[in-house]
């Protein structure tokens, strides 16, 4: 039994748990607890869970006896255990009400072949089951999870390298340190021929995440277990003074929670220049902040289009990031990749400098999005949609780039700006489109529409006539 045959019939373990109302999102933490246990035995890694209270006991038992022994097995594995274990069964606390349904699932994942499933990867089992209950509608979890595509090929040209120090400030179930991880692995031959403590440096300190919600931080540090990573993932929120600690990172790879915080209360960072209740624009700010001032730290992030337009504190954050780092590069991504529906996002580039100013010469602009179909289920993103991107990306090597752009083809997808003619546009704008549709659809809805026009300008009469434009052009 291969690992997506196991993805499968676990998923379909769900069913069992209906009339429990367990959500998707509950089910895989549940799923995590149990799992955990399985996983050590299988990988002989149980020295740090008690006999008492390791998978041989589990199984023995069954019916009401089975539920108190599994909830006073997680009481105390998240009390009075040590190091991941404590943090992943911390406050841990079933919502399966039935027995008999536990029973099942643990009967049900003791008889798969774990043989098999070992030789294929633990790790990349759980991970199969984190992107099944992220492409589930139902279970509300795609707002944790990017698009692995997506997460390879920004890892890929981020290119971290062995003794680096990596980090996600919103990590989820942990994908791109898994990604770098493996990046790293991939591409270093003689990683295990490394001194012995520049191989601990690589699996307890070279990657590392925060994350706000409790169950998504267990998921993470499951996922970074099964992927022999043993590197900090923080429970906390970034952007309150917690996130202070965050700093001094060589590469950074997120694609941070979008919105604004609840009631519209600014971040409680007081080391933040410019205050403001813009998550996306926050998390930004801690980003850059995070980079140290070697000359080679950088980052790859995921934002939403108002990043590149929002006014006030929108333009003088970044003014400020492209001051203090080389803002290189900016990929507008195609829409449906993500499975909040409408979300037009980014992937800005950025090398920190070693200095605080005048870091940013020109900025890089690759349209993926224009002219492009929307993906998603019926479909799906590929790498290979990125072949044009990654070909004539190289930060180092502008004059790959110059033989890419040509001013007599206004349909071409690349283009340079410099940084005085981004700072002469309204609001230092980098929401920046040229290419013309050729198809003569428009994927947006007129609700959208509407909601760009309101965001970019606040004089009424402006907006309702470019509304009235808008319709008039999508009518015809």
């Amino acid at each position: 039994m291969n690992n997506q045959e196991i993805v499968s019939k676990l998923w379909n373990l769900c069913n069992v748990l209906r009339d429990d109302g367990i959500t998707y999102q509950q089910y895989v933490t549940e799923l995590t607890y149990i799992l955990f246990l399985k996983m050590c035995k299988e990988t002989n890694t149980e020295g740090a869970i008690p006999e008492k209270y390791r998978w041989s006991e589990l199984i023995k038992r069954q019916g009401i006896e089975l539920k108190r022994y599994y909830k006073e097995l997680l009481e105390h594995l998240g009390e009075n255990c040590t190091g991941r274990v404590r943090e992943i069964y911390q406050g841990a606390q079933t919502n399966i009400d039935e027995p008999k349904n536990l029973e099942k699932i643990i009967t049900t994942i003791d008889q798969f072949d774990w043989y098999s499933a070992k030789e294929e990867g633990l790790g990349n089992l759980y991970e199969g089951l984190l992107e099944k209950n992220a492409t589930e509608k139902k279970s509300g979890a795609g707002q944790y999870f990017t698009p692995r595509v997506l997460i390879n090929v920004m890892t890929k040209l981020v290119a971290p390298q062995p003794g680096e120090r990596c980090n996600d400030p919103a990590c989820g179930t942990f994908g791109f340190m898994i990604a770098a991880d493996r990046y790293v692995k991939d591409h270093t031959d003689d990683l295990f021929d490394l001194p012995v403590d520049k191989q601990e440096f690589q699996r307890t300190q070279a990657f590392s995440g925060c994350e706000l919600v409790h169950d998504t931080h267990r998921l993470a540090l499951m996922n970074a277990m099964l992927h022999d990573i043993g590197g900090p993932i923080y429970l906390g929120d970034t952007l309150s003074n917690f996130g202070q600690q965050m700093k001094g990172y060589d590469v950074v790879l997120t694609n941070p929670p979008f919105g604004t915080k609840k009631g519209g209360e600014r971040a409680t960072r007081d080391d933040f220049t410019f205050p403001t209740s813009n998550k996306q624009l926050n998390f930004l700010q801690h980003i850059y902040r995070s980079l140290n001032t070697h000359g080679n730290a950088r980052a790859a992030v995921v934002l939403p289009d108002n990043v590149l337009f929002a006014d006030g504190d929108g333009e003088r954050i970044r003014k400020d990031l492209m001051e203090k780092c080389n803002l290189h590069t900016i990929l507008r991504l195609p829409t449906g990749i993500f499975y909040a529906q409408g979300v037009k996002t980014n992937v800005l580039f950025f090398t920190r400098g070693t200095s605080d100013k005048n870091n940013t010469k020109e900025v890089w602009i690759y349209d993926l999005r224009s002219d492009m179909p929307s993906f998603g289920k019926t479909n799906p993103l590929k790498e290979s949609h990125f072949d044009e991107f990654v070909k004539c990306y190289n930060a180092e090597d502008i004059t790959a780039r110059k033989e890419t752009y040509s001013a007599e083809n206004p349909n071409g997808r690349w283009r340079r700006y410099t940084y005085d003619e981004i700072c002469a546009r309204d609001k230092t704008s980098l929401d920046i489109t040229w290419i013309k549709s050729t198809n003569g659809n428009d994927d947006r809805t007129l609700n959208e529409l509407l909601e760009e026009i309101k965001e970019k300008s606040k004089n009424i009469a402006v907006a309702v006539a470019e509304l009235e434009k808008l319709i008039g052009e999508v009518e015809e």
